[in-house]
């Protein structure tokens, strides 16, 4: 069988791929956070101050977070929104 040469230059992009991956992996469970911290002042708005911050806490911690979103998918708000003011007909 023949082998293939590499070239330096493809060694050198195949290791650096591989550590820039590796870079992002492991920043990968912070990203969910900072998307968190971004939306916190819209979960206030709309369950209120405490449950807001204990929808966002829940969210931001990155196992919980992700477990509590994918449960939420299918069976909807653990946390229920606050009620809406407006006339009772």
């Amino acid at each position: 069988m023949e082998e293939q040469k590499v070239s330096v230059k493809g060694k050198l992009l195949r290791a650096g791929g591989w550590q820039i991956v590796k870079r992002g992996a492991r920043s990968l469970p912070f990203g969910g956070t900072f998307i968190v911290l971004a939306l916190v002042g819209s979960d206030i708005r709309k369950k209120g101050v405490v449950r807001g911050l204990v929808n966002s806490g829940l969210d931001a911690i990155p196992v919980i977070g992700l477990a509590k979103n994918a449960v939420e998918l299918v069976r909807g708000d653990f946390i229920a929104d606050k009620p809406k003011k407006g006339k009772v007909k």
